[in-house]
C-alpha cells in the first residue's frame, strides 16, 4: 500500500505531502483545485510518461515521491520509495529505493503496487496479457494443479522435440563422417591390439637389443649355479642331506633343514626358467624387425587415437557404437517420433483439462460481473470472456496451456462486445472497473486501487451503491478515490480536501486531512454549494451516519 505521497513543483502544486493509511480514502475539492493533477503526479511516479510542461512555472525540476509498503518474498512487509524527477529540458529520472533505474523497471515494480483509473489510466485490467492470469487466480485451487500438470507435460514434450531436432541435425553431419569413421574403425580392428601390448613390446625389444649380453650373463649364472665341481646346486644338495640326517634331534635343526631344502628346490626351479629363457632367445634380425614394426604400428595408433592402447580400444568401441547409431538412424528416428507423438498427446490432454477448468471459471466470472454491473445500474451492459480456440489446439500448445482469452464488454444494450480499452472512458469506465474489482479484487494481488472520475454522470442512488462497494473493497485493500459526490465522500474512512489559493504571486494547491467537524462542512459544501446552512450541515451528518451504517451491513 501507499503510505506517503510527496509532490514538489509540479504544475500548480508547490509542495504537498500526504500521509495515507489503509481502507477507503476520499479526496474532494472545488473544480480546478488540482484533483486530477494529483492523480497525474501519482501516475508519473508509477512509471507514466513525463513532459517538461508539467513543471511549475519558473522551477528547474519537479519531484514526485511515493513511499510504499509491499510484502517481500517471505511475506514480510518491506518499505520502498519510488521517485520521479522531471528537468526543465524534458528529461526525467526514475529511482527505486534511491537507486537510478530504467522507466521499464520502475513501471514493472509499480504494477505490483497500484492500479490507477482515470484520465491518466494505468489499469492492469486493460492489458489483454493479464486476463488469463486473472481467470486462473479466480479458481486457483482447481486450476493451479492442472497448470502444474500441463507445465510438466510441456517439459516432457519439449525434451522429446529437442531430441528429434538433434537427431535430424546430426543425421546430415553423421552421413558425411560415416566413411571416415569406418576407415578409422577398420584401422583399429585390423591392428588387433591387446591390452598392455605396448609395454610388452617395448620390453621384448629391449631384450632383443641386448640379447647377446643377456645370453652371456645368464649362461654364466647357470654355470655358477648348476655346473662345475663347486656349483651352488651341489653344495646345497650336500648341505640339505647332512641336515636331514640330524633334523630329528631338535626343532631348530628341523627348521634349518627345511629352509635349505626350500632353497635347493627353488634353485632347481630357477634352473628350469634359465633353460627356458635360453631356448627362447632369438637374435635373428627378422625377429627384431617384426617387433620394431609392430611397436611402430601400436605407437602410431596410440598417437592418433588417445595416447595408450586402452584409449585406442575405447575409441574403437565408441566408433563402433556411433556407426551403429548411424546405420540404425531410421529406427532411432521412428522411436523418437513415436515418443514425441505420445508426449504431444499427453500435453493435449492436459491442455484440454486445463481449458475446461478455465472455461468454468470464466463462465462464473461472467455471471458475477454482469450481476455487479446491474447493481451499478448498467442494466444493458454485458461482459464476456472470449477464448481464442480457433484452429488446431496443437498449434497453440505452450507451458501455460493452449488458451488465450480477452475480456469484452458492451456498455449498452444492442451494442457489440468490444475489448475493454475501447468501450468507455471516464466515470463510466471507472464504474465498470469497480464491478470487476469487486469480483476479482481478491485475486490480482495489487494492494492499492486509485479511482478518478468514478462519479462522472451518475445519480445519487448509483453513487450510494458505488460508495458501498468501495467500502467493501477497502476491507481488503487500500482504496483512494477522488470524487465530487457527497454520497461517495461520506463513505470514506479518511478524508482529504484539496484547496487552491492565490497569494498574488501565483496559484498554490494544498491537500489537508479533515477532522470530523471539517468533514461535515466539506460534505455540506458538496450537498449545497458554498452557502452552507444548518440544514446542509444536518444532511451531511445524516449522510455520514447512513454511510457508516450501510458499510456495516
Amino acid at each position: 500500500m501507499i503510505t506517503h505521497i510527496g509532490i514538489r513543483d509540479f504544475a500548480i502544486i508547490s509542495e504537498i505531502d500526504i500521509d495515507l493509511r489503509d481502507g477507503l480514502t476520499v479526496i474532494t475539492g472545488e473544480t480546478g483545485a488540482g484533483k486530477s493533477i494529483i492523480i497525474e503526479a501519482i501516475s508519473l511516479a508509477l512509471g507514466g510518461r513525463a513532459d517538461k510542461a508539467m513543471l511549475r512555472a519558473g522551477k528547474s525540476k519537479a519531484v514526485i515521491q511515493i513511499a510504499a509498503e509491499l510484502p517481500d518474498e517471505a511475506g514480510e512487509p518491506s518499505d520502498h520509495v519510488l521517485t520521479r524527477e522531471i528537468g526543465a529540458s524534458g528529461k526525467s529520472l526514475a529511482k527505486l529505493d534511491g537507486e537510478i533505474v530504467t522507466l521499464a523497471r520502475l513501471s514493472e515494480f509499480a504494477a505490483r503496487l497500484a492500479d490507477i483509473h482515470g484520465q491518466y489510466d494505468r489499469h492492469s485490467l486493460f492489458k489483454t496479457e493479464n486476463h488469463l492470469a486473472l481467470i486462473d487466480a479466480y479458481h486457483s485451487r482447481a486450476i493451479d494443479p492442472a497448470k502444474k500438470a500441463t507445465a510438466a507435460a510441456w517439459r516432457a514434450y519439449a525434451e522429446a522435440k529437442r531430441a528429434c531436432a538433434a537427431l535430424r541435425e546430426s543425421e546430415a553431419s553423421s552421413a558425411r563422417q560415416r566413411d571416415f569413421m569406418r576407415f578409422e574403425l577398420d584401422e583399429i580392428t585390423k591392428a588387433d591390439l591387446k591390452p598392455g601390448e605396448d609395454a610388452a613390446l617395448r620390453e621384448n625389444l629391449a631384450v632383443l637389443q641386448n640379447g647377446e649380453a643377456i645370453y652371456e650373463r645368464t649362461s654364466a649364472a647357470s654355470e655358477a649355479l648348476y655346473e662345475g665341481e663347486r656349483c651352488a646346486m651341489d653344495g646345497l644338495g650336500t648341505a640339505m642331506r647332512a641336515l636331514r640326517e640330524v633334523s630329528a634331534h631338535s626343532k631348530e635343526l628341523g627348521e634349518l633343514a627345511q629352509t635349505v631344502a626350500d632353497a635347493y628346490y627353488s634353485l632347481e626351479d630357477m634352473n628350469g626358467a634359465l633353460r627356458a629363457l635360453h631356448d627362447r632367445m632369438d637374435f635373428s634380425p627378422e625377429t627384431m624387425n617384426r617387433v620394431i614394426a609392430r611397436l611402430d604400428l601400436v605407437e602410431r595408433l596410440c598417437g592418433k587415437y588417445g595416447g595408450s592402447v586402452a584409449k585406442v580400444l575405447e575409441y574403437g568401441e565408441a566408433l563402433r557404437a556411433a556407426l551403429a547409431d548411424i546405420e540404425n538412424i531410421d529406427a532411432r528416428k521412428a522411436e523418437l517420433a513415436a515418443r514425441l507423438s505420445a508426449r504431444e498427446d499427453e500435453l493435449v490432454r492436459t491442455c484440454e483439462a486445463l481449458h475446461t477448468l478455465r472455461r468454468a471459471a470464466a463462465d462464473e466470472l461472467e455471471e458475477r460481473i454482469n450481476a455487479e454491473l446491474a447493481e451499478l445500474h448498467f442494466s444493458g451492459a454485458a461482459f464476456a470472456a472470449r477464448f481464442n480456440d480457433a484452429g488446431d489446439m496443437r498449434q497453440r500448445l505452450s507451458e501455460n496451456g493452449a488458451d488465450s482469452v480477452e475480456f469484452l464488454l458492451s456498455s449498452n444494450r444492442g451494442q457489440p462486445l468490444l475489448p475493454l480499452a475501447k468501450i468507455a472512458s471516464g466515470g463510466e469506465m471507472s464504474r465498470i472497473l469497480l464491478a470487476f474489482k469487486t469480483v476479482i479484487g481478491d485475486y490480482d494481488g495489487i494492494p492499492t486501487m486509485i479511482f478518478d472520475e468514478i462519479d462522472s454522470g451518475i445519480s445519487g442512488v448509483t453513487a450510494g451503491t458505488v460508495g458501498r462497494k468501495l467500502v467493501r473493497m477497502a476491507e481488503k485493500r487500500q482504496i483512494i478515490c477522488i470524487t465530487h459526490l457527497p454520497q461517495i465522500a461520506a463513505c470514506g474512512a479518511h478524508h482529504f480536501a484539496i484547496r487552491k489559493s492565490d497569494d498574488g504571486e501565483g496559484v498554490h494547491t494544498s491537500v489537508e486531512p479533515l477532522s470530523a467537524d471539517e468533514r461535515v462542512l466539506e460534505i455540506a459544501r458538496l450537498l449545497g454549494g458554498e452557502n452552507i446552512t444548518e440544514t446542509t450541515r444536518k444532511s451531511a451528518r445524516e449522510l455520514i451516519e447512513m454511510s457508516a451504517a450501510g458499510a456495516k451491513k
